[in-house]
């Protein structure tokens, strides 16, 4: 036990300028001190230091919202947080406070959170001698016969002080008188009263009346008295006094027992007959408000209930009353009177801490709530038994005396429940049990422990090829039982490889809605399907994540015509299949093959005669593209037979192929090459093409000599601006080709055309044939270079330049020799 000293300010009653005050701590896990001031100081007056005497500093104070709870009492206190320290809230009045009890104290928590600290504090009041004692009447009227002998006593009226201890009444005083000296006597409980004796007897004759003062004094420092006129009438001869049948009484009445209830019957009888024998009752000594509580008939002794009893308040009466006859001798006796508690006060729960939103990743055991209950009542009455719902996941713990700890039972799931309501009730123990309920309501707030799900195990869509670029294809789906931004789901495409080729250049997907989109067109002659992987991840710190996979297939679409494979076809040359003039009904002559590179129905392939020499010689099978005579060849039938196969796709719309097939009915070869080698029937075709290729010559000779003169015509402007810009002060501005394509790719040149003569050896015309685009003929300029470009081309000749007319008329000059050559 430790000892503090403060400052009492001007507290009048101070003995010394210092006050001690007791501080009591315990090894408990959450402390408990106590504390001992003087009733009646100041408001803001120093109490002690909360921090310094719990070992806490002022940041854990203000961080953990350190306060007050004291349930149903007033506050008394308040505690100044930014310095740790405890001052009086408001004028504390001990008599007010406790009454009679002493000790007197009252009790507080200080609780601070996060974490949760329960810190009892108890602060003892101490009591100032603020009380003078009190009689209740101002004059006491004693008659006293003058027969009355010497040692006769007479009971005085007791005084009252509230105060405690040696403030308390202590000693009667009688002023000075031959004829009485005053006793003094306590009762079991410490209460004083005096007794007055008679000691010289009185002569009515000589003093028929006296008065004297009863003065009572506390032990107070200074000292505090009370004082009341005693004034004595003598009275002609009454021998015999009153007495009662039994010096103790004892009786029992319940709290809350209406007014007029009966209690008991105190008696005392007189010998003496007449009006001396005539006893009357009345109560002294009455403690406190005692005498307002009860009533007693001065002729029959009866004590009744006179006002509301509550055993909370008071246990116990003791009472004294005076027995006297009318001859003014008197008796007393006292009366006990124990109050029964009943069971009239349910118990009240205030909660002292309470968190309304918990993580759902919090541990169990957590505590939720601190709460303190109390009942006014006593013994079983005030035992209380706290409870909840059995099937809520939480448990009650008890910690300090009337304090309890809501815990947490089990994890938690907001996804499963978001939200308890918590109904505490706190039962008493009598009979019938009394209880209270309060309700608390606690949110569960959401952590990020579940992962995106997708709705399916995996998708699979169909898309037809040559699909519009950026296409939507479909979406995929993911629900995550998180909430807020643990639900927000964003997609992504995993990084994969389709055919060598990462999959985000075949398909996007959106991030929020999960709509997939074609990048490109689809050729399913080239990509059948795709497989790749999507994952979906919420917006969790840390995110979470699953994936699925996504099959995408590529439905074919009716765009490859077929393609013949047999018979080749060679362009002027001629291949012919011979037939024998011995030759059968159903002689197989040839077999057209086609292939296409569409699927399904698509590739379905159909033949068909479209045109022939002879329809009625031969046939073409529907289903394998056979050609087959349907009749005897007879010498009638042309050698050179022509036929016109057509080969049509079974799509929508059906795309169709056409092959020449070139049929020889003969029996020996040389009589097949005298037919196909004759171009007679084709002079008029050859010179045709020769007054063509003449033509052509002299277009061409013509674009040339013109193109000459315009770049001999050039050359000359050049030249003469060169020489102007030399000799003139004008800053030189760098010239560039017309095809001049710079480094940084702002600029291309023009394609150059290769062209080739294809000529086949049987073939009665020529073809000429324009080959694709050759590659880009790039003129690398060096970016240093500040100078004109007039003489760097001086330099070079007029062939040098790539895709030059001259070089284009050199090229048109070779194709027409060439086919003069070949037709010559």
């Amino acid at each position: 036990m430790g000892t503090r000293q403060h400052r009492c300010g001007k507290w009048p009653l101070c003995w010394t300028k210092q006050l001690l005050i007791f501080v009591f701590m315990t090894s408990t896990i959450n402390g408990q001190i106590r504390y001992s001031i003087p009733e009646e100081m100041k408001k803001g007056s120093l109490i002690g230091n909360v921090a310094q005497d719990l070992g806490l500093d002022l940041k854990r104070l203000r961080s953990g919202r350190a306060r007050i709870v004291t349930g149903e009492n007033n506050l008394y206190t308040e505690l100044k947080t930014d310095k740790g320290i405890l001052v009086v809230n408001e004028r504390i009045d001990r008599e007010e406070l406790c009454g009679d009890v002493t000790p007197c104290s009252f009790s507080f928590e200080i609780i601070l959170e996060n974490p949760i600290e329960l810190h009892r504090v108890i602060v003892e009041i101490l009591d100032v001698n603020d009380h003078a004692p009190t009689f209740k009447n101002n004059v006491i009227n004693l008659e006293i016969s003058e027969s009355a002998t010497a040692g006769s006593h007479f009971d005085l009226e007791s005084a009252y002080d509230p105060d405690a201890g040696i403030h308390s009444l202590q000693k009667y005083v009688l002023t000075p008188d031959d004829n009485f000296v005053l006793k003094q006597h306590s009762n079991a409980d410490g209460v004083r009263f005096a007794v007055m004796i008679l000691q010289k007897p009185l002569d009515r004759e000589l003093n028929p009346h006296l008065s004297l003062k009863l003065i009572a004094f506390d032990g107070g420092t200074p000292q505090r008295s009370g004082t009341v006129n005693v004034e004595i009438t003598v009275l002609d001869v009454n021998d015999n006094p009153p007495v009662f049948n039994q010096s103790l009484y004892t009786a029992t009445v319940t709290e809350n027992a209406p007014v007029g209830t009966y209690i008991t019957t105190v008696n005392a009888s007189d010998v003496d007959s007449g009006s001396n024998g005539l006893v009357t009752y009345t109560f002294s000594n009455v403690k406190g408000n005692s005498g307002e509580k009860f009533a007693l008939d001065s002729l029959s002794g009866k004590i009744t209930v006179a006002d509301n009893i509550d055993f909370e308040k008071d246990k116990k009466y003791e009472i004294r009353v005076i027995a006297k006859d009318q001859g003014g001798l008197s008796d007393a006796t006292k009366v006990v009177i124990e109050v029964t508690d009943i069971n009239d006060n349910a118990p009240v729960i205030n909660i002292m801490s309470y968190s309304s939103l918990i993580s759902e990743d919090v541990p169990p055991g957590t505590t939720i709530a601190v709460f303190n209950v109390k009942d006014a009542d006593s013994e079983r009455n005030g035992q209380i038994t706290c409870s909840i719902d059995y099937y809520l996941p939480f448990k009650i713990q008890s910690s300090l005396t009337n304090y309890y700890n809501l815990l947490s039972n089990v994890p938690f799931d907001r996804e499963t429940k978001p939200e308890y309501n918590i109904t505490i009730t706190a039962t008493d123990s009598g009979s019938p049990p009394l209880s209270t309920k309060i309700t608390l309501h606690l949110k569960i707030s959401d952590v990020n422990d579940n992962a995106p799900l997708f709705t399916k195990p995996n998708y699979s869509a169909f898309i037809i090829e040559n699909n519009v670029p950026g296409m939507p294809i479909f979406g995929v789906s993911a629900r995550d039982s998180d909430w807020n931004q643990n639900a927000r789901i964003s997609y992504f495409l995993e990084d994969t490889q389709i055919s060598g080729s990462p999959v985000s250049s075949y398909v996007s997907i959106n991030s929020e809605t999960g709509v997939l989109h074609a990048v490109r067109s689809f050729d399913y002659e080239q990509i059948k399907q795709l497989v790749f992987t999507v994952k979906s991840q919420d917006g969790g710190s840390p995110p979470l994540s699953s994936n699925v996979t996504v099959k995408v297939m590529i439905q074919d679409q009716n765009d490859n015509p077929p393609q013949v494979l047999y018979p080749v076809q060679t362009g002027g040359s001629l291949v012919a299949e011979m037939v024998p003039r011995s030759a059968d009904v159903g002689y197989l002559v040839t077999k057209v093959v086609a292939v296409d590179v569409d699927s399904g129905q698509n590739a379905w392939l159909s033949y068909k005669l479209q045109k022939a020499t002879d329809r009625a010689l031969f046939e073409v099978g529907l289903q394998n593209g056979e050609i087959r005579t349907i009749r005897q060849v007879t010498d009638k039938d042309a050698v050179k037979q022509r036929l016109t196969v057509i080969v049509e796709d079974n799509g929508q719309p059906s795309r169709s192929a056409t092959v020449i097939v070139n049929v020889a009915v003969a029996d020996s070869f040389p009589e097949v090459l005298s037919e196909f080698t004759d171009f007679t029937q084709d002079k008029e075709y050859n010179d045709n093409l020769t007054f063509y290729l003449v033509l052509a010559l002299a277009v061409v000779s013509f674009l040339f000599i013109t193109c000459l003169v315009v770049i001999v015509s050039v050359k000359i402007y050049r030249w003469r601006q060169s020489r102007v810009l030399c000799h003139s002060n004008l800053p030189v501005i760098p010239y560039y080709p017309p095809r001049y394509s710079d480094t940084l790719g702002t600029g291309t040149l023009q394609h150059v055309y290769n062209y080739e003569v294809c000529r086949t050896t049987d073939s009665r015309k020529s073809d000429c044939k324009f080959g694709r685009a050759g590659s880009q003929n790039v003129l690398i300029m060096d970016p240093s270079s500040t100078g004109t470009m007039q003489r760097i081309q001086s330099e070079k000749s007029i062939l040098d330049e790539p895709d030059s007319p001259l070089e284009v008329g050199f090229v048109f000059l070779l194709i027409i020799f060439s086919a003069c050559k070949h037709h010559g």
